[in-house]
């Protein structure tokens, strides 16, 4: 006996979803692999061209004629170096993993491999006793990673231009929050998971905005917002290929009633694997027997990173003000001709462990403005001097932070100093930014979100603060300096 025709028909459908879905698969992995090995060959490409590069600056320097000496044996090391480099990517999985939030881990992971790499190729060259140009390899630590992070970017930019849509599943997310929030804008900037984020369905209908922005540098998109419970129509009027649960206080019911939903709807269904707070602690597992548990340990970083980055901040802080000397002076005396009163501004700041400092920066507002308000948030605002604007526009006023790096109360690297009268008004998890030094550059201040206050966007300095490590306060300068080459856009 023939079967019913709807029972036909829905049989029919399904195989054509399988077979469509199949394609999908493959035609996703096909890409990732592609960009795995155009990445490689790119890191590879850049460590030669980097070693040849220092090579160049070396003999330019010493000698002042690059003709006296040929670059083979410099290219000859840089392959050697790429070589190493992408076998501890490889290992990393940096060529399969996701870009993380503001491409930061990326560029982190790439910095300590780089420089790995290249202390590890002067040990072997020492013990075998092999002739290489020991004073060309330090230029060639920081040419390098700077060449291979400004290759990523690019390569990004280029795989997000030529991902076409059959290589993509559709993600709706479902849970909103800052969670929610970071899963999408990471999957939106990971052109090689080939996962794009479409819209978010709210659990909490009564909290449920019209749209959820973006999280990146610049030109963010945002997701429409839906609000719950999920149903397959919902999903499928989506045409949504995976159910991503991306937050942790679902109950029991929402998630059981979501999973339902995709079942029916014939997508995939991921949940959050992740603890369950947004807290500042590691997660470290523990194997008993074959039982696996999770506990959680406190991240207050290892005492050689501490001592590490005060040593850099002091160094850099010291050197910096050395050279950048004469713009000081150049810019007070603009201040001074400008409008009347102190090129500086002084103004106390909330520091680590909630001391209070005060904060140096070149003035640009009238004196007539009020000391502890809201900071402007256009160029176009009454108190804002003339050349306070373009001092504001290029962050030049900052620069006197570095006295405060070199005396201690600051950091290169670090979440934003807020103001006492804010800081008041925090809460438990917003008074988490106080376990650290505040910092002069941060990844909110490179994000988009800069332009909304620091407290609202929490989440930037929580990520720091969890991940930070000596090649994370790297990355992130070298991204302020890719930020600033940009003008800041």
């Amino acid at each position: 006996m023939s079967a019913p025709d709807f029972v036909a028909s829905n049989h029919f459908t399904g195989t054509i979803e399988h077979l469509r879905r199949e394609r999908m698969m493959v035609s996703r992995r096909f890409f990732r692999n592609s960009m795995a090995l155009v990445e490689a060959a790119a890191d590879f490409l850049a460590c030669v061209a980097g070693m040849i590069a220092a090579n160049y600056l070396y003999v330019l320097i010493s000698s002042g004629d690059y003709v006296q000496r040929p670059s083979t044996k410099a290219a000859a090391i840089g392959a050697a170096v790429g070589t190493i480099v992408v076998f501890l990517l490889r290992r990393d999985g940096i060529y399969k993993s996701d870009s993380g939030l503001l491409q930061i881990r990326e560029t982190e992971r790439t910095l300590r491999v780089a420089a790995q790499s290249l202390i590890l190729l002067l040990l072997v060259g020492w013990m075998l006793g092999l002739d290489l140009p020991r004073l060309e390899i330090p230029i060639a630590v920081f040419l390098i990673p700077l060449l291979m992070a400004l290759e990523k970017q690019i390569l990004f930019a280029v795989a997000e231009k030529l991902q076409p849509a059959e290589r993509v599943e559709r993600v709706v997310a479902y849970g909103a929050g800052e969670t929610a929030r970071r899963v999408l804008s990471t999957l939106l900037h990971s052109p090689r998971l080939g996962l794009l984020p479409v819209a978010v369905i709210d659990a909490d209908p009564a909290e449920a905005a019209a749209s959820m922005l973006a999280m990146g540098y610049r030109g963010r998109g945002s997701f429409p917002v839906e609000t719950g419970p999920v149903s397959a129509a919902q999903l499928q009027s989506l045409q949504a290929d995976m159910l991503m649960l991306v937050s942790s206080d679902l109950s029991p019911t929402q998630i059981a009633e979501a999973t339902e939903a995709a079942e029916q709807a014939g997508i995939a269904v991921a949940f959050l694997r992740e603890p369950a707070a947004h807290d500042l602690h590691a997660v470290e597992s523990i194997d008993v027997d074959g039982v696996s548990f999770t506990t959680s340990k406190a991240s207050a970083g290892p005492r050689l990173y501490e001592v590490v980055k005060r040593a850099v901040d002091v160094a850099a802080s010291a050197a910096l003000l050395a050279l950048l000397a004469p713009l000081f002076i150049l810019i007070a005396i603009l201040i001074r001709l400008d409008s009347p009163g102190p090129f500086l501004f002084v103004q106390e700041r909330v520091g680590r462990n909630g001391a209070l400092f005060n904060i140096l920066k070149f003035r640009s507002m009238f004196t007539t403005a009020p000391k502890y308000a809201a900071s402007p948030t256009s160029s176009h605002d009454p108190r804002i001097t003339r050349i306070g604007r373009l001092l504001r526009r290029t962050s030049l006023d900052e620069l006197p932070q570095l006295i405060n790096v070199f005396l201690g109360t600051m950091s290169l690297v670090g979440p934003r100093p807020e103001m006492p009268f804010i800081a008041e008004s925090h809460d438990a998890r917003q008074r988490q930014r106080l376990l650290v030094s505040p910092g002069i550059t941060c990844l909110w201040q490179l994000s988009a979100d800069r332009s909304f206050p620091i407290h609202q966007n929490i989440q930037y300095d929580l990520y720091y603060i969890r991940n930070r490590s000596f090649f994370m306060d790297a990355a992130i300068l070298v991204h302020t300096l890719l930020f600033a080459l940009c003008g800041g856009t």
